[in-house]
């Protein structure tokens, strides 16, 4: 891997479990839901699948399931193609956002099923329910029907059914999705440990980025049946490598404008609604005339830095300060744009961030990411 947490070209085919090349899926012959994919997952890693409604993820999921067939490309597991392997015969867990539980069955008996397809004698069998129970802390439920459980004790039951046979790899479809918040950030926490403990591979699916953030190795950001980028959590927050990535992933200052001149890997930005100029760091290759997206984060833009100590400064008018506990969260009408958020560590209720007045505020030239505009 990089120091961004990205596979390369040396390491991918090396050390590269799963496996999708040149894939792509249409329903229609004419719409492409998943484009040209080509992903490397490492045995025993924690991969999120993250992206809006429609933008390919779960798709690509239920291909690697073999629940669809890809129309073009190739899925490999463990060096062997799996494009024409039915699903029951691939070694994979599933879990699911709505459980697929047997409601006729106890919880003893919806984690035996999968084993008695396998033909596992009992008594073997009877140590594997109980250490899957164990792992997700329901033994004292074995005997209840998912009936008399409640939403996360279901859940977990569906994670103990998916790690009962020991897969190679285990997949999961947006598993938290029916949850309060509570009992969603307990479970991500829980199975993130399980992952840690057995080193199993899993492949999670969600549109949540918090919870993409919280529980992942690498994150696969995906839009339009398009992969736009897939590294670890940091390098896609502070080193997003395009506008969509930079806007979906955490909270984003968005400005657009017009490139004036580049110099190396700095350009100059004249920023729409006579908001001024901007230097940047130009991700993409621009050039002078084009237009171009800006990001900024919330927690990088400076409130009354001093003068001369910014390339980038701008007069501002605050529209509102909201206390968020630990920091400040300020919308300023500055640099062409109505609503820059700025997030201020609290220093106390003596600060002077108020609604209605003005404070210069800037960011440096490294932080604000300049890219082809979409």
């Amino acid at each position: 891997m990089d120091a961004l947490g990205n596979l390369t070209a040396e390491t991918a085919g090396e050390s590269a479990f799963v496996s999708f090349r040149n894939v792509q899926k249409t329903y229609d012959g004419e719409t492409l839901v998943v484009r040209d994919l080509n992903l490397d997952i490492p045995r025993g890693e924690f991969l999120t699948l993250l992206g809006p409604s429609g933008s390919g993820k779960t798709t690509t999921l239920m291909m690697l399931a073999g629940f669809e067939a890809p129309t073009q490309g190739t899925i490999m597991l463990g060096g062997r193609a799996l494009n024409q392997v039915p699903a029951y015969k691939r070694n994979l867990g599933m879990v699911f956002q709505n459980y697929a539980l047997f409601p006729h069955m106890s919880v003893y008996e919806n984690l035996a099923f999968p084993l008695r397809i396998r033909r596992v004698p009992k008594a073997e069998m009877d140590q594997c329910i109980a250490r899957a129970l164990e792992m997700v802390h329901l033994s004292p439920f074995r005997n209840r029907r998912p009936s008399q459980l409640s939403g996360g004790q279901q859940q977990r039951v569906a994670v103990a059914r998916a790690l009962v046979f020991e897969p190679e790899i285990v997949l999961m479809d947006e598993p938290l999705g029916a949850l309060d918040k509570k009992l969603r950030e307990e479970l991500q926490y829980e199975i993130r440990q399980l992952h840690d403990r057995l080193g199993i591979t899993m492949v999670y699916v969600t549109h949540d980025q918090g919870e993409a953030l919280t529980m992942s190795d690498r994150i696969a950001v995906f839009a339009d049946g398009i992969l736009q980028q897939c590294g670890a959590p940091r390098a896609l927050y502070d080193e997003p490598g395009n506008a969509f990535v930079a806007d979906f992933i955490g909270e984003n200052n968005r400005l657009t404008g017009k490139v004036k001149e580049v110099r190396g890997s700095t350009c100059k930005v004249a920023l729409d609604n006579d908001g001024g100029e901007t230097l940047a760091l130009a991700v993409h290759a621009l050039q002078a005339g084009e237009r171009c997206a800006l990001s900024v984060r919330p927690e990088q833009v400076q409130i009354a830095p001093p003068p001369g100590t910014l390339p980038n400064i701008f007069s501002g008018r605050v529209e509102s300060v909201l206390f968020q506990g630990d920091h400040l969260r300020a919308v300023i009408q500055a640099a062409g744009v109505n609503a820059i958020v700025a997030k201020v560590p609290n220093r106390g209720s003596d600060h002077r961030l108020q609604a209605g007045g003005t404070t210069p505020v800037g960011w440096d030239t490294d932080i604000c990411r300049a890219f082809h505009a979409r």
